[in-house]
């Protein structure tokens, strides 16, 4: 682990100091390349300067100590220092271990975000409205961008289902986990009788690839376009700039209708297609790979049930994780960090283990 260390401490420095060369802040692409590279070592290598400091006052109290002809006061404070650094070298090393784990190469990466009404008719679209806005309040608390790829309304303000882009610095490796099914507890405001009922929706999180990552034969695609609508019949639009494409192969549909433009919503539409072809690809490798060395928090499934809302009580619950919080407003208005951050330590330390079997 050390020698790993040692490597990235030396890789760190030679960064610091090409940050610092014209010839790279001249150079747009290299500066951010390099500046990225930076800030994903950054956390790894202070982590290390504290492991390091605490390791050299360590040996300094045990050195204090071996030596005889102090005062007992003296040996008593140089008895706490050892322990004191022992504990904070030890809880370095931990830490380090995860840090050092290979990071998912999709981390950096912008998101595709699609949520569909489940179980529930009305209630299940108004929460797919719901989960859309705390998606959004969370980005705009990280300084993201929002855009919205394709919609389809309700006359109740609810969504059936909504396709929407994250576009921030490492988007991916915070929202990677919210795949699968969200159940709400709630009573509808429709409801006269005062009975709490139960929805669910879907929720698939992709990362926005480029068309480097996968290949598509044009041939293959089978593109339509037709006149976007929005609830209830208005809208928008009497040209036929929407767009479905059809990925003949895969039979993988994709939609977009948000922009005026047809091209923007091919556009669109295309880096959707990108997305989840890159997708099905990534979770035949994970098929491929032994079951008991597939690590993750849950399967990853949209079928399975990852988390339930309970409004009477409050409640927000994570099942992959057994995370409980009673601190259901302050999360469905985008303060979600206190679970996206349990499940990626969570996923950080099963892969630790396996990595130790």
């Amino acid at each position: 682990m050390i020698d790993k260390l040692k490597l990235a401490e030396q890789r760190y420095t030679e960064l610091e100091v090409l940050l610092a060369d014209p010839e790279i802040t001249g150079d747009q692409k290299q500066f951010r390349d390099c500046m990225r590279e930076y800030k994903s070592l950054t956390p790894l290598i202070e982590k290390y300067r504290e492991y390091e400091k605490a390791r050299t006052a360590f040996a300094e109290a045990k050195e204090l100590l071996a030596e005889s002809g102090h005062e007992p006061d003296f040996k008593e404070m140089a008895q706490l220092q050892l322990d004191e650094n022992r504990e904070i070298s030890e809880r370095c090393e931990e830490e380090l271990k995860l840090l050092l784990l290979p990071r998912d190469p999709d981390d950096d990466r912008n998101v595709i975000i699609e949520i569909r009404g489940g179980a529930g008719g009305d209630e299940s679209a108004l929460f797919v409205n719901s989960l859309y806005r705390m998606y959004s309040m969370y980005a705009a608390l990280k300084g993201w961008k929002i855009e919205v790829n394709n919609s389809n309304p309700t006359e109740l303000g609810g969504y059936k289902e909504i396709a929407f882009s994250v576009i921030g610095e490492s988007a991916f490796a915070k929202l990677k986990y919210e795949s699968g099914v969200h159940r709400v507890q709630r009573v509808p405001e429709t409801e006269a009788q005062g009975r709490i009922h139960t929805s669910t929706v879907t929720v698939a999180v992709l990362p926005e690839v480029e068309e480097v990552d996968v290949e598509i034969n044009p041939a293959d695609l089978e593109v339509q376009t037709f006149r976007a609508s929005g609830a209830g019949g208005q809208h928008i639009n009497k040209t036929e700039s929407a767009i479905r494409i059809i990925h003949k192969p895969s039979g993988v549909v994709v939609e977009c209708q948000e922009e005026r433009s047809q091209h923007k919503n091919r556009d669109k539409a295309m880096k959707m297609l990108y997305s989840k072809l890159y997708e099905a690809k990534i979770n035949e490798q994970h098929d491929a790979i032994a079951e008991e060395r597939r690590i993750q928090v849950g399967t990853g499934d949209r079928s399975e049930r990852i988390r339930t809302y309970n409004f009477p009580q409050g409640r927000v619950t994570d099942h992959r994780i057994g995370l409980t919080l009673y601190k259901l407003e302050y999360v469905m208005n985008g303060d979600c960090d206190e679970v996206f951050d349990a499940l990626a330590i969570a996923d950080k330390a099963a892969k630790l283990t396996a990595s130790q079997e």
